[in-house]
């Protein structure tokens, strides 16, 4: 794409020389502004479309490369073990677990999103044999509320979908019949971001156990899982993780679990002895029995040099740096966008925003290719969202001003 202009901007100057000063201070007063670099971003263009597709780390085409002409092209079957191949699932799955609140020996990594929600859901019903219901949310996204109703009905399940913040209600009027709570830790269209800790708990008070689909919250922001005791947790490294597209999803299940814990998927990989290539399936100990098969190694290889975009960063200044961007974001579009059929469709309080804003606009599907011509990448979701996504690793509070300037263009 060529470089933007938006020199034929309307929006009034004044307004307009004050953002522009601001985001200048804030992108100077950012403590991860370095990290920028580690990412191959087009020159010219403003990407907020990490919460689909995390941009490319720079780490990832040597790393690749070294997989295929060396360890690969090389190395042939000799590096699942010599180069670590065979280790790759739960050693990645560390590295995410770090950034997800998780201590080692409770994440693999490997598997679609949809086979590791399968996985989980059904071994979390399993654990609450019984209790009939499963609550769910109504805005769930798609593959989990199908996989959700493919599980009842394989296990004579009853799936009540109930917004979060009805749940309170929702298991004082269901009580024992509960047996899994099942919710994203961020609405994938409007960016909210629910309360974790306390659902969870709520769950535990009437015995049922928890899985949380983490897809829009890991990279983003602090989730703590061991901390709020978690039972299950699934979740994409494609976004704000940048793993690239198909990348590799992981699982976490909390240790206490680990003994009692049955999938219904039984690869060889999550077997006790896998080599012993036995008739009957034995499970692994710990993590290692949510394995099932070969795993894309290739991809899990780039999802490896991707996460080190994240080494010597605090997740307190992930967080912190993605509420200013998308504060900011906001605070532009109040300014510039006012007197435009536009209004913000994310949370305005911190505490119950994620890392992307949502913007409503009757137009929403026309204008994502219109700012896509201009160097501006969102999304949209149908009928009128357009979907902002910022990664604190990449994204600049000058990005988030130039979004707005050429949105207040298109919009005119």
């Amino acid at each position: 794409m060529d470089s933007l202009d938006i020199s034929g901007t309307t929006a009034p100057t004044g307004t307009l020389d004050a953002l522009t000063e601001r985001a200048a201070t804030l992108d100077e007063l950012n403590a991860l502004a370095h990290t920028r670099d580690r990412f191959l971003i087009p020159p010219g263009t403003v990407y907020l479309d990490g919460n689909s597709l995390g941009a490319l780390p720079a780490a990832v085409p040597a790393a690749l490369d070294d997989a295929v002409r060396r360890q690969w092209g090389r190395g042939l079957i000799s590096s699942w073990f010599d180069e670590g191949w065979w280790d790759a699932p739960p050693r990645i799955g560390d590295r995410i677990g770090a950034l997800i609140g998780a201590a080692p020996g409770q994440v693999v990594a490997g598997d679609s999103t949809s086979v590791q929600l399968f996985n989980t859901l059904t071994a979390a019903a399993r654990l609450r044999g019984g209790r009939r219901v499963l609550l769910t949310d109504p805005g769930h996204f798609p593959t989990d509320a199908y996989l959700t109703d493919s599980v009842a009905e394989l296990l004579d399940l009853e799936v009540r979908r109930v917004p979060a913040p009805g749940v309170p209600a929702a298991l004082a009027e269901y009580g024992d019949r509960v047996g899994v709570l099942s919710y994203p830790i961020v609405d994938y269209r409007t960016g909210e971001l629910w309360d974790l800790p306390g659902l969870t708990r709520a769950a535990h008070d009437v015995g049922a156990v928890t899985v949380w689909d983490l897809c829009h919250g890991a990279g983003a922001i602090p989730i703590g899982l061991d901390e709020s005791e978690v039972d299950f947790a699934v979740g994409c490294t494609y976004k704000y993780l940048s793993g690239g597209p198909g990348s590799p999803a992981y699982a976490y299940i909390a240790a206490r679990h680990h003994g009692d814990v049955r999938h219904p998927l039984t690869g060889w990989h999550g077997h006790a002895d896998p080599f012993a290539m036995q008739d009957s399936y034995t499970p692994a100990e710990g993590i290692a029995r949510a394995r099932v098969g070969c795993p894309p190694l290739l991809s899990l290889l780039a999802l490896e040099a991707a996460l080190t975009a994240f080494d010597g960063v605090e997740l307190a200044d992930v967080r912190a740096t993605s509420l200013s961007l998308t504060g900011f974001f906001i605070e532009c579009c109040d300014a510039l966008l006012a007197d435009r059929d536009v209004r913000v469709g994310t949370p305005r309080e911190p505490e119950h925003r994620g890392s992307q804003v949502a913007v409503r606009h009757r137009d929403a599907v026309g204008l994502v290719p219109e700012l896509a011509l201009r160097s501006v990448l969102c999304d949209k979701r149908e009928p009128d969202i357009l979907r902002f996504g910022f990664n604190a690793l990449y994204n600049t509070h000058a990005d988030a001003l130039t979004a707005i300037r050429v949105l207040r263009d298109l919009t005119e």
